[in-house]
């Protein structure tokens, strides 16, 4: 070997080496970036799991509750829980007198402290003329405080004044941190130590109900039809052009799609899982499609002539034999097209589903939002509690998308067939 081809081939090495280095690096950067993430989101949202709640005892007094004596859904839902609350914390520090002080030990509980009365009521009105030590939710401020995420004289919310009286709270064994169940079980609200992502998970699962049971089936006929029945012609490559096209058109366009479409000419309802699942279906139409034809493909041809040979009609061929072999990499790109619909924010906003959605939705046509746009609400509140709330919300729909992303690599694995 002469010495410029010795050169040459030390040079080539030196190239790949490089080459290697760079992709060793990209990759390295993306895996911190994704950790860095990760531990940021789970770092700010995992306390939201805990609730601090106080021990306080309550005199459920009549006077309050029923002045009348009656005992009237309607009228213990509308009674005033309020002075019951505020009787009991000052009972627990009597020597508060001062106007300031009776407002800062309001602030000790949230307007949670009311809902969870009021349950209990509702519930039992036997409670009516008891005492009871009642545990109660803390006000965010002082969960925030409770759980380290704010300091007092660093922006915090919380008093000296307050502080006292949650450390001779403490020393009685009167706070404590309990698993939020409220977080799983509850709606939207405008109080951090209140909110709930259920309401945003029902309307999640109503609106990928629907795009499923839209986009999959026209996704699959459109697949056979393309792969199968299509001429191959100048209009025919126009369709695969405009399908391909469509896949990386951005979100939003489709949302203003459905917002002229569906809303303006149909007069479909706003904020409905009706209209935000048609919207989600155009949007993941395409990415089906594809994943549809590259599966119908990947078929082999002696499949469908060793169907045709023994008498098969094309619609049995179809039916019968390349349809279940494609199966499981159309439920892959399925899958993987309703994780994408999962997390996406911008169509579903321009629809209207950002609304601010107290109940939790019972049907395809009621008012409701999806997660993600819950999450996006959240992180608009400026409350230290909202932030906590708005990272335990993205943990939860994380999840959900690790669990659509697994289950379309499990199926892939479990039914894929080599050839």
């Amino acid at each position: 070997m002469t010495p410029e081809a010795i050169r040459r081939l030390k040079r080539r090495y030196a190239a790949e080496r490089r080459f290697k280095a760079y992709g060793i690096a990209a990759m390295t950067f993306a895996a911190a970036a994704l950790l860095l993430l990760l531990v940021t989101v789970v770092g700010n949202g995992y306390t939201a799991f805990w609730q601090t709640q106080l021990r306080i005892e309550v005199f459920f007094d009549p006077d309050a509750i029923a002045p009348a004596g009656t005992t009237d859904r309607r009228r213990l839902m509308g009674a005033d829980y309020r002075t019951v609350l505020l009787d009991a914390v000052s009972a627990r520090f009597p020597e508060v007198r001062d106007r300031d002080g009776l407002r800062q030990l309001e602030g000790l509980v949230g307007s949670g402290a009311e809902v969870q009365l009021r349950d209990m009521v509702v519930a039992d009105p036997g409670l009516i003329g008891q005492r009871r030590q009642v545990w109660l939710l803390a006000h965010s401020d002082i969960d925030m405080l409770i759980k380290g995420q704010t300091r007092l004289g660093d922006g915090a919310r919380v008093t000296e004044r307050q502080a006292g009286w949650l450390t001779a709270l403490a020393r009685g064994g009167d706070v404590d941190q309990f698993f939020n169940t409220r977080f799983f079980t509850g709606a939207d609200s405008r109080d951090p130590e209140l909110v709930g992502i259920l309401g945003g998970v029902v309307g999640t699962t109503f609106t990928l109900l629907i795009c499923l049971l839209l986009a999959f089936p026209l996704g699959v006929m459109a697949a056979v039809y393309l792969e199968e029945y299509a001429p191959k012609n100048r209009l025919t490559d126009i369709i695969e052009v405009n399908i391909n096209n469509l896949a990386a058109v951005p979100s939003i366009v489709f949302g203003l799609l459905g917002l002229s479409v569906f809303i303006n000419f149909f007069g479909m309802p706003r904020s409905a899982p009706l209209v935000g699942g048609s919207v989600l279906a155009l949007m993941s139409l395409p990415t089906i499609i594809i994943a549809a034809r590259a599966a119908l493909r990947a078929v082999p041809p002696s499949i469908r002539e060793g169907a045709l040979g023994v008498g098969a009609s094309k619609m049995q061929m179809i039916g019968h034999h390349v349809l279940p072999l494609a199966m499981p990499g159309i439920l892959t790109g399925t899958i993987i097209a309703m994780a994408h619909a999962l997390g996406e924010t911008a169509p579903l906003l321009m629809i209207g589903m950002v609304a601010f959605i107290t109940d939790i939705p019972t049907d395809p046509l009621s008012a409701s939002t999806v997660l993600p746009v819950q999450i996006f609400m959240w992180a608009d509140h400026p409350e230290r509690g909202f932030v906590e709330k708005t990272s335990a919300g993205i943990i939860v729909l994380l999840v959900f998308m690790l669990v659509m992303n697994a289950s379309a690599v499990w199926l892939r694995r479990k039914f894929e067939r080599r050839w």
